[in-house]
């Protein structure tokens, strides 16, 4: 990932705590290079997971702010906020 944003770089960090306890269950002295076939693929699973779970969350915490937003815009000028897709 080349110059990765802050949003991808908090997900990223969200991945070590889980990507420990995973490399801790198979064995700290274990080498990568050991690692059965099965035991890789859990460790991309576990990873991409985690990551792919913090930028959903960061992604509905930002539309639920941007949601909150326009309401309250809407709120001012006397308007109902639209209900479902806004096309």
């Amino acid at each position: 990932m080349i110059d990765p944003t802050e949003m991808e770089v908090a997900a990223m960090q969200a991945c070590l705590a889980p990507l420990g306890e995973y490399v801790a269950s198979i064995g700290m002295e274990q080498p990568l290079a050991d690692y059965t076939r099965d035991e890789v693929l859990t460790l991309i699973d576990v990873i991409v997971t985690v990551y792919q779970n913090q930028m959903i969350e960061e992604h509905e915490r930002m539309a639920a702010r941007d949601r909150a937003f326009l309401e309250e815009r809407l709120a001012r000028q006397g308007q109902a906020a639209p209900k479902g897709v806004p096309f």
